[in-house]
């Protein structure tokens, strides 16, 4: 079967490699329909590392993805406990808790403290024909989702862990930094929530326009203002109740703080390549802000599906480039240049 392998930073190779073991209990194969390329995949692209995680050999990227049930082991149960059948169409969960240590059993699987996940070294992820999975890990796509859905679920579900942990009350004011996709998603969510304002911050200016009809009540471009400075000016000369940071760290962390309102809460949910974040101590502590880094999600996907069912966020909406597995290479070096209006792109594999 192909795989698309990251040698090392900017390095893709399509290769046949073997095709996987039968499933054991509790597993299953996926043949993968679709694969999305997220921000955090071009970072291991870019510098063949992500944080402190180096990939130390050719490994296979890609966590959001969705596919059908190609071969069950025994006793292959979903994540609803329910037994997965062959030709199911499924989302999956990327990430793979151990389910018995502290954390896990205290209802937190994504702070596992032996946790494994897909797309990330040393795990092999879904940027090839076919991988196994743990069948729990699997979410059954419902008919009025298409296979794009199903991928962009994971996304959907960082966002609303994020949302979560921001706790966006009616009539509270919230900033969101960085509109890629799950910058969008969390707008969007706030207004669902009953924001008041939402203010969205980017450099790009197809991304302000997408946001713009995905809910926001006003959109900055940080290359063109004072982004600080214009964001006091239309909340009535004060800060926000909530800041969303979703960009790549760096100058943006600091922005959050500045932009957060006297005990405002600030999330962090992008990763800056330095793998450092830095923000003024003093402001911080003076306004009393509550400062929450967010990891991945926990016990999100039934949400995600009713939302993408229900047409509250139009997930596909955020897609605007898509390739097939044999130009993989292509596909990340478009999104990290950011280069023809690109917002979501896509490896579409059927």
């Amino acid at each position: 079967m192909k795989a698309a392998l990251l040698y090392g930073a900017r390095d893709f190779r399509v290769e046949e490699v073997a095709v996987p073991p039968d499933p054991q209990r509790g597993e299953v194969v996926i043949r993968i329909g679709s694969v999305g390329v997220c921000g955090s995949d071009l970072h291991t692209y870019q510098d063949g590392r992500i944080g402190d995680t180096v990939v130390a050999n050719p490994m296979v990227l890609g966590h959001e993805f969705a596919g059908t049930v190609a071969a069950l082991g025994a006793e292959a149960y979903n994540g609803f406990h329910q037994p997965l059948a062959l030709g199911q169409r499924v989302a999956v969960e990327p990430g793979k808790p151990c389910w018995h240590c502290d954390r896990c059993e205290q209802g937190d699987p994504n702070l596992c403290r032996h946790l494994g996940f897909m797309g990330l070294w040393p795990d092999n992820g879904a940027l090839q024909e076919y991988l196994v999975v743990p069948a729990r890990n699997c979410f059954p796509i419902p008919d009025a989702l298409s296979m794009e859905d199903g991928a962009l679920l994971e996304p959907l579900g960082v966002a609303i862990h994020a949302a979560d942990l921001g706790k966006v009350r009616i009539g509270e004011s919230v900033a969101v930094i960085g509109c890629g996709p799950i910058g969008l998603m969390i707008l969007r969510l706030a207004k669902l929530s009953g924001a008041k304002a939402v203010y969205a911050f980017d450099q790009f200016g197809w991304r302000l326009d997408k946001a713009k009809s995905w809910g926001a009540d006003e959109v900055i471009n940080i290359t063109e203002t004072d982004a600080i400075k214009a964001l006091i000016k239309a909340n009535g000369g004060h800060g926000v109740d909530v800041v969303f940071e979703v960009a790549w760290g760096g100058a943006a962390v600091g922005e959050a703080i500045e932009m957060a309102d006297l005990g405002a809460r600030v999330v962090l949910v992008g990763i800056p390549g330095s793998d450092r974040a830095e923000f003024k101590h003093s402001t911080a502590r003076r306004k009393g802000l509550t400062i929450l880094m967010s990891r991945r999600m926990k016990h999100t996907y039934p949400r995600t599906i009713e939302l993408a069912v229900n047409r509250s966020l139009v997930l596909t909406d955020l897609v605007t480039h898509r390739f097939d597995l044999d130009h993989t290479a292509d596909a990340f070096a478009l999104n990290t240049d950011y280069r023809d209006g690109v917002n979501k792109v896509m490896v579409n594999l059927e």
